[in-house]
């Protein structure tokens, strides 16, 4: 009988998925494999009924080389994407055909998920996700299920690997976005906050940053001044011709004063995070308020801009193109030779693989004292040589 693979998107979308998910299914398909896709994350394996009858097309899809080259140029996921986590369901979604056999307030839906499995006739999984997507791929492999896993998310913080899918994108939209933002600050003399995603990691903002998208930068991993932030922006704005200055601001960063990021809200989601976002508002409000300290008494006015999911919608980049489809193959091949509980990386430029339990042995952020001047406020600009395509690697 033919193998079975499945393949499964969760988290957030980025450009690169697509790809990725083609990248695996023409080279199954071509040895003889047959590829099905799980659509909705996690939550299309707890949501599958075991009835051969039973309309399940909004939880799987059989994939073919016509379906895959179609989707395979374009951003997003075709498969539709969850932050669903099987092992920590609310009663309240649990699926109904399930309502009867679980009914604490979080349930662990696992064995469902492989007796779902097993039905689908699924021999090895490959979930494409970031580190919460990945660390329920680790309960899998714990529990015995073949699965391979390649990393995604744009803010770039999956431990193992120097390269998650999306990241790329996000470094080139930013840059592309902050630089077109710069003709109204100009205009007007201000200064230009931009809100980045990223969490607990300052990558996407750090190294936007590095490429000349902004003068200053602040990120998670290091609490920040306000009063020195207004006084190196009001020094970079008098010292640019068209009389302005910006910093991007990671959505998990801090003022000295905090004592936790700031939330949208309490709610959180199934991997227990709360929506971050509002500090970029808080950093204008602030820089106006002391701007007059260090510009002779004259307050500057602020542009805040939050660029959201404008940095991870829409086409790949090259980058975003080439790096999925390796890792297609990559992890394809790995099931070739019968091998499982492993994470496809690039290391130092080299594409290979390492232990998927990585994902939850440790956290991947910037390491500050290699890569962040906490005085400017800024990346290093200097020790390049020997370092990987991206600069910042995963080592501590």
């Amino acid at each position: 009988m033919k193998k079975r693979i499945g393949i499964l998107t969760g988290g957030g979308d980025v450009p690169g998925l697509n790809p990725a998910i083609r990248g695996v299914t023409l080279r199954a398909l071509k040895e003889g494999f047959e590829v099905i896709g799980i659509r909705r994350g996690w939550a299309g394996l707890i949501n599958i009924i075991r009835d051969k009858e039973a309309d399940n097309s909004q939880n799987f899809v059989p994939l073919t080389p016509e379906i895959v080259n179609r989707i395979g140029r374009t951003g997003g996921t075709f498969l539709h994407s969850s932050r669903t986590r099987p092992s920590h369901v609310k009663l309240d979604t649990v699926p109904d055909h399930l309502k009867d056999k679980y009914t604490a307030e979080a349930n662990d839906l696992t064995p469902e998920v492989l007796k779902n499995l097993e039905f689908l006739g699924i021999d090895y999984l490959i979930p494409i996700g970031g580190d919460d997507t990945l660390s329920y791929g680790v309960t899998l492999h714990k529990a015995g299920f073949k699965v391979v896993g390649i990393p995604k998310t744009m803010d770039n913080d999956v431990p193992g690997t120097d390269y998650c899918i999306g990241f790329s994108t996000c470094v080139t939209r930013t840059l592309e976005l902050t630089h077109s933002l710069r003709t109204s600050a100009g205009s007007h003399e201000r200064f230009l906050v931009i809100e980045v995603f990223g969490r607990y990691a300052g990558f996407s903002a750090l190294l936007p940053t590095l490429a000349g998208a902004a003068n200053r930068c602040v990120i998670p991993e290091y609490k920040f001044s306000m009063e020195r932030l207004a006084e190196l922006l009001v020094q970079d704005r008098f010292t640019n011709p068209s009389h302005y200055s910006v910093v991007l601001v990671s959505e998990g960063a801090m003022m000295q004063e905090q004592s936790q990021m700031m939330f949208q809200s309490n709610e959180t989601d199934a991997y227990g995070h709360k929506k971050l976002g509002g500090i970029g508002d808080a950093v204008s409000s602030r820089l106006k308020e002391l701007s007059g300290k260090y510009n002779d008494g004259r307050k500057i006015n602020v542009i805040s801009q939050k660029l959201g999911y404008l940095v991870r919608c829409g086409d790949p980049d090259a980058f975003d193109s080439i790096v999925p489809m390796a890792y297609g193959n990559i992890a394809f091949e790995l099931i070739l030779k019968g091998r499982s509980g492993l994470l496809v990386n690039l290391r130092n430029g080299i594409y290979g693989h390492t232990n998927l339990e990585v994902v939850t042995s440790t956290k991947k952020v910037v390491n500050v004292e290699k890569f962040y001047e906490t005085d400017r406020l800024r990346p290093k600009y200097k020790s390049f040589e020997n370092k990987p395509y991206f600069i910042m690697t995963s080592d501590k």
